[in-house]
């Protein structure tokens, strides 16, 4: 999905991927990140929200939560929005600063006296009964949290699995049983996704979520809340974050603009964002039709994956589909057309549209490439945990 734009744009980092993977500093089913295409993504999305007025609150799932991406990132967009406690507490160890905690999955009730103690700048509700637990914990601190109301999603936009939220008809009974709770105040609304690229063109669009997430903020300014925040997350990147401004937005949440991998970026080369990683892999076996197998772990069911580069014959082969339930202990590329083109051991390199923390995969972590110096940072298993120390390339 990603391979041409990454050889045209970041040709340093499929090299030096390779390249570590050849000498053995990394092994198969690791992603590799370029640490300085992160952070120069992270500063230009600082700076276009700056200029619209806006305010970001940075994703980290879709690398694997890595804390030396988080560090970098945090200099430029310091806040966070965590998708669920596991990952909160990552980023805070890391020295994020909490901005919107509990919106793709719910802050555990038990886990509330964590959470709340860091203060974070907003705290996103699914229900009133999620809203009377945050603020009987907030009265306890001795505090007021801000909450998110999360909406109920558009008919035929709500992933599976993401179901939920307080539907634009019920907003007024919510919102009047949660206004007479000491501990919390509504300070705005979101909903999930409220843009999406098209799957052709890579072109973005509002989805119906984000019309919906206006009449929920209309509707409780219209109750006396003031200064509410429209958070409308979902492929939020330089060249989206005009439209979402258009819209009343307030915040968004950026996760792949910061590695250069939304659908946009597969489709257009010249946005500002670079791409900045890359997925190793080696040939295990190949079948008696010709047809190499590679080692799996990382290989995610939506990644819409075409090529693979095989650096040593210069190889570029076609990557078979596989069905979503099935373990990915090897993916399929189709058969060479020169015999020796794919040897057992072979490095592989792919560039695809992934969410690092649901495989099982490792993360490599690489800077220096913006100047010719590149030097192994870390190794890092998917969930930010490091695994290894600093290694000169």
């Amino acid at each position: 999905m990603f391979l041409d734009t990454t050889l045209t744009r970041n040709p340093e980092l499929v090299e030096t991927a390779a390249g570590l993977h050849r000498s053995g500093a990394i092994p198969p089913d690791t992603y590799v990140l370029d640490l300085d295409a992160v952070e120069a993504n992270a500063r230009l999305l600082a700076a276009e929200a700056e200029r619209l007025g806006m305010t970001l609150w940075f994703v980290a799932k879709q690398f694997g939560r890595n804390p030396a991406l988080i560090r970098a990132i945090a200099r430029h967009i310091p806040k966070f929005a965590a998708i669920d406690l596991p990952e909160a507490r990552v980023l805070h160890a890391a020295g994020g600063t909490a901005g919107n905690l509990g919106h793709l999955v719910q802050i555990p009730v038990r886990s509330l006296p964590e959470v709340l103690a860091w203060r974070p700048e907003a705290v996103t509700v699914y229900d009133a009964a999620n809203a009377e637990a945050v603020g009987r914990e907030a009265a306890r601190l001795g505090i007021v949290q801000d909450i998110l109301v999360r909406l109920q999603g558009a008919p035929g936009t709500v992933y599976p699995g993401q179901e939920g939220g307080v539907p634009l008809d019920g907003l007024d009974d919510f919102a009047e049983r949660v206004e007479r709770l000491p501990g919390v105040r509504i300070a705005g609304v979101t909903a999930f996704p409220c843009v999406l690229c098209d799957p052709v063109t890579g072109q973005p669009e509002p989805t119906a979520n984000l019309p919906l997430a206006m009449a929920a903020r209309d509707r409780l300014a219209a109750r006396g809340h003031e200064g509410l925040k429209l958070s409308a997350p979902s492929a939020s990147s330089v060249a989206t974050l005009p439209l979402l401004a258009r819209h009343g937005a307030t915040h968004a949440e950026p996760g792949h603009a910061l590695t250069g991998t939304t659908p946009l970026h597969a489709v257009d080369p010249h946005q500002p964002e670079h791409p900045a990683y890359v997925y190793v892999t080696e040939v295990a076996h190949t079948l008696a039709d010709g047809r190499p197998a590679v080692l799996g772990g990382g290989f995610y069911p939506r990644a819409r994956i075409e090529q693979a580069l095989l650096p040593r014959s210069g190889a570029r082969l076609a990557v078979h589909d596989a069905p979503a339930e099935n373990i990915d202990y090897y993916r399929l590329l189709e058969a060479p057309a020169a015999p020796d083109a794919a040897r057992i051991g072979d490095t592989a390199v792919l560039a695809f549209r992934t969410q690092i923390f649901v495989t099982r995969s490792n993360v490599a972590v690489v800077a220096g490439l913006s100047d010719g110096t590149p030097r192994l940072c870390g190794l890092y298993d998917a969930l930010g945990r490091a695994l290894d120390q600093e290694t000169p390339v």
